[in-house]
């Protein structure tokens, strides 16, 4: 199937194409290591997080990555820190949620396809009622691939965080549905939080440049292997372990 255009009146069709769509992983590992050399990110981990994240890919078990979100650097320097981290294993069998303008042009939505990337289309960019339909069945097929043994990455504050770079934003339900639904297919999702912080900032309203993304600190949460049964519930779970994350992320930079 050829890839279809990614516009929100082509939604259905754009799904059907993500639900079975495969990168290509020996490509993706050559990519994640090349942002890993460039962006050199250090990652540090909880106590009994690495052991953690080794048994739940052992077993097969589908990783939902909570990421808090900082600028447009994120999925180049998140990319980088997956292959110096205890994710590389999982790299070409991860999708990652990314919003829907990064598929328009030709030559970027090639790369972000062969990262893994599933289109979002957002409330805020096209209008809560607008995007309803599509975000449903988003959700769906994240929830299908997490069944059939794909991880999901998502950001789950929705947008940068332009107020404290230290504090988790307000976290949707969207990421709580995902693993829901999961469940409700058989999956056995384990949430893992990873956290960044590219340091101090005087103005939280201007993003950190390339440079200043680099040397990023990283830091996993211990994963969680049973959530809870409600959508609610999940999300705040995630916000409260990615906040602990973060804390860890900021002290360690």
């Amino acid at each position: 199937m050829e890839p279809p255009e990614v516009r929100l009146e082509n939604s259905d069709t754009v799904y059907d194409f993500y639900l079975t769509h495969r990168q290509n992983r020996l490509k993706a590992w050559g990519a994640y290591a090349i942002l890993g050399r460039r962006y050199h990110p250090r990652v540090s981990y909880a106590e009994g997080a690495r052991a953690g994240l080794r048994a739940a890919i052992k077993q097969g078990r589908p990783l939902l990555i909570s990421i808090n979100h900082l600028s447009e650097n994120d999925p180049y320097t998140v990319a980088a820190a997956a292959w110096r981290s205890g994710l590389r294993p999982v790299i070409g069998r991860t999708r990652v949620l990314a919003k829907d303008e990064l598929f328009v042009e030709d030559e970027q939505r090639r790369k972000i396809d062969m990262m893994g990337g599933i289109p979002v289309f957002r409330g805020k960019d096209h209008g809560i009622r607008a995007v309803n339909a599509a975000g449903q069945r988003m959700m769906d097929i994240c929830a299908q691939r997490m069944a059939a043994g794909d991880g999901v990455a998502v950001f789950p504050e929705g947008t940068c965080n332009e107020v404290d770079p230290t504090q988790v934003q307000a976290v949707g339900s969207g990421i709580g549905h995902i693993a829901f639904r999961a469940m409700k297919l058989g999956a056995e999702p384990v949430l893992v939080s990873m956290a960044m912080s590219y340091g101090p900032r005087t103005d939280p309203t201007v993003q950190p440049t390339k440079e200043e993304a680099m040397g990023a600190s990283f830091y996993f949460g211990v994963p969680i292997a049973e959530l809870p049964t409600k959508p609610g519930d999940i999300a705040r779970l995630v916000r409260t372990d990615l906040q602990q994350a973060l804390d860890g992320a900021v002290a360690a930079y």
